[in-house]
């Protein structure tokens, strides 16, 4: 928000996803502070005008690649789960090593174990020391670019390793 830049607002595609939004990311600590999430009295997100001036404030996820939730019915559905200090990470490129990962992960935390699904190289699980520091690895490392036709996917997980 303009005048208060420690607030945000977002909006959903729908009420259930805003519904688990707050369920999942009410209190969570983000560098260092307690999030609040609650429910906005707007029912939008106001939107710039063309040529406006926005400080960078706002961002338009629509249509981006990393809006894995526009799809009514996508089996991602399915796989939102509440932060965790184990993190889900795919589009891995088979040139990419455990090392590699690992060393991406370091500057935000203690690493307790690391795991390539037993199937498919392109996905791995990686549990952090604490659930603040795989939120903010997820928020710091959500689509980095291992490739230029590979950019990595985190995601909470129920699994444990």
């Amino acid at each position: 928000m303009f005048n208060k830049k420690d607030n945000a607002l977002v909006q959903y595609i729908d009420p259930n996803q805003a519904r688990v939004g707050m369920m999942y990311l009410d209190k969570v600590t983000l560098w260092g502070k307690k999030l609040k999430v609650a429910l906005s009295k707007h029912t939008t997100v106001q939107m710039p005008k063309e040529g406006q001036p926005d400080a960078g404030l706002t961002k338009e996820y629509l249509n981006s690649p990393l809006h894995r939730y526009k799809k009514p019915l996508s089996k991602n559905y399915n796989n939102i789960f509440p932060p965790s200090a184990t993190l889900h990470l795919s589009n891995i490129p088979p040139t990419t090593s455990e090392t590699d990962l690992k060393h991406l992960f370091e500057e935000h935390g203690e690493i307790l174990a690391f795991k390539f699904f037993q199937k498919d190289h392109k996905m791995a699980l990686i549990q952090m020391a604490a659930v603040e520091q795989a939120v903010e690895a997820l928020v710091a490392l959500h689509n980095y670019e291992l490739t230029s036709s590979n950019h990595l996917r985190i995601s909470f997980t129920k699994s444990v390793i």
